[in-house]
C-alpha cells in the first residue's frame, strides 16, 4: 500500500482526526453505563459538538477510566483539538456556546433545565495548549490534566502526548502524536467491539500523512512490535507455540548458515594469504 501524501486537504486530515477520535472513545465505552455520540448537531445552522459522553444506564463503569476523565457524570461534552488545532480561548468559547444549546435541549424545556452539575466540559489537545497558557492559568492536576476557569465553569483540559504511559491511558495514547506513546498504546489498548484494528490502520495512515513514521497497517504493527520487544520475553515464552520438531529444525538451519559462514570466511583468508 502506498503512502498518502501531504497533498490531501488540510481540513480532510481534520475532519479524519476528530471521526477517529469518536470512534475510538465509542469503542472504549461499549459494554458501559455510557454511550458516545458523535459531532452532534446543536442547531438549524450546523454547529457541530465533537463527542459527547454520555451516561444512559445505572450502573458503575468497570475497570479504570483514563487520566482526565475520572469525575465524569451524565452528560460531558468534549471540544478535540488534533496536531496542528489549537485549543485556544476560541475554542472554549465555542465548547461553552454548545453547552447552552445542549443543556436547553436534553432539559424538559428551557424553563426547567437539567441541574447544572450534571454536565461536565473537556478541552481535549493533542499538545500543550500554549496560547490558552499565556493568556489564562491552567492549573495542573496531574500529568496531562488541567483545569481553567472560564467564565462560571470550570473546564478540564486533557493534554494527550503529556499522559504518563499506562494501560489505562491507551486511548489517550493513539492520538498523542508521539510515535513511541501511539505505539504503546496500539499494543496495551483491548478492543470492546473488534473495530479498533481499522481504526487503527486508519490512524497509521493519519500520522504517515503528517509525516510521523508509523506502520502501515495493524498487522505491521503487531509484526514489528513483537521483533522489537522480543529481547524482554523469557526463553521459555519465546519459544511457546513451536514444536519440537520446529525448534530443531530451526537450529539445523542455524548450523548449516553458520557452518557456511565460517568457510567462507576461511575461504576469503586463505585467498589473501595466498
Amino acid at each position: 500500500m502506498g503512502v498518502p501524501t501531504q497533498s490531501v486537504g488540510t481540513r480532510e486530515i481534520m475532519i479524519d482526526w476528530h471521526r477517529l477520535f469518536g470512534l475510538a472513545l465509542t469503542d472504549f465505552f461499549t459494554d458501559s453505563p455510557f454511550v458516545v455520540e458523535l459531532e452532534k448537531d446543536l442547531s438549524v445552522k450546523r454547529q457541530l459538538l465533537d463527542v459527547v459522553i454520555l451516561k444512559k444506564q445505572t450502573g458503575e463503569f468497570s475497570g479504570q477510566m483514563p487520566d482526565g476523565l475520572d469525575n465524569i457524570v451524565t452528560h460531558n461534552l468534549l471540544s478535540y483539538k488534533s496536531l496542528h488545532e489549537p485549543l485556544d480561548d476560541w475554542a472554549l468559547d465555542e465548547l461553552t456556546g454548545h453547552y447552552v444549546n445542549y443543556r436547553k435541549q436534553t432539559s424538559p424545556s428551557w424553563d426547567d433545565l437539567l441541574p447544572k452539575d450534571q454536565f461536565r466540559l473537556y478541552g481535549v489537545s493533542t499538545r500543550f495548549p500554549q496560547l490558552l497558557a499565556n493568556q489564562v492559568r491552567l492549573e495542573r492536576l496531574q500529568a496531562g490534566v488541567y483545569e481553567v476557569v472560564w467564565g462560571a465553569h470550570r473546564i478540564r483540559v486533557l493534554v494527550l502526548n503529556e499522559m504518563p504511559v499506562a494501560e489505562h491511558n491507551a486511548i489517550w495514547h493513539l492520538f498523542s502524536g508521539v510515535r513511541e506513546k501511539v505505539m504503546s498504546g496500539a499494543a496495551q489498548y483491548r478492543s470492546h467491539t473488534g473495530e479498533m484494528s481499522t481504526i487503527i490502520n486508519q490512524l497509521f495512515e493519519n500520522y504517515q500523512l503528517e509525516g510521523i513514521g508509523m506502520p502501515y497497517t495493524m498487522e505491521d504493527f503487531k509484526r514489528d512490535y513483537t521483533k522489537e520487544h522480543l529481547n524482554l520475553l523469557a526463553t521459555e515464552d519465546r519459544l511457546q507455540g513451536l514444536s519440537t520438531e520446529e525448534i530443531k529444525a530451526y537450529l539445523e538451519k542455524r548450523e548449516r548458515q553458520q557452518t557456511h559462514a565460517t568457510r567462507s570466511k576461511r575461504d576469503s583468508i586463505s585467498k589473501l594469504g595466498g
